[in-house]
């Protein structure tokens, strides 16, 4: 029996791609796009703290990133998105899950993660 490898597979206009693809955008039940992308990074402001990660999965009522921290101090805030330089981080052992109801707002992170606490 051979494997035929699969990118992407459509059903009744929807298209669906392997769940290891990186950057792989969610489709949700309604059909819509989910505003975040598996494999991309994000700062996520949510009520109370801050969490910067990559989303590792999407569920209908969280993101899961890895490799994440919580921000305690941006600094100035505008120079932190643009440079990437944080002046305090906590790192998670494990995964983050991050519940949307919490979640204010949020921004892709184009910079390096951070790796260790400061």
């Amino acid at each position: 029996m051979s494997k035929v490898k699969v990118d992407e597979l459509v059903i009744e206009g929807i298209t669906y791609v392997p769940k290891g693809s990186e950057n792989t955008k969610v489709i949700q039940l309604d059909g819509t796009e989910c505003e975040y992308e598996i494999g991309k990074s994000y700062l996520v402001r949510t009520v109370t703290m801050i969490q910067l990660g990559r989303v590792k999965s999407i569920t209908s009522r969280s993101l899961i990133l890895e490799k994440a921290c919580w921000v305690a101090d941006t600094g100035r805030f505008s120079e932190a998105l643009s440079t990437g330089e944080l002046n305090e981080v906590e790192m998670f052992v494990n995964d983050v899950i991050v519940s949307f109801g919490g979640i204010i707002d949020a921004t892709e992170w184009t910079n390096d993660l951070p790796t260790k606490t400061k």
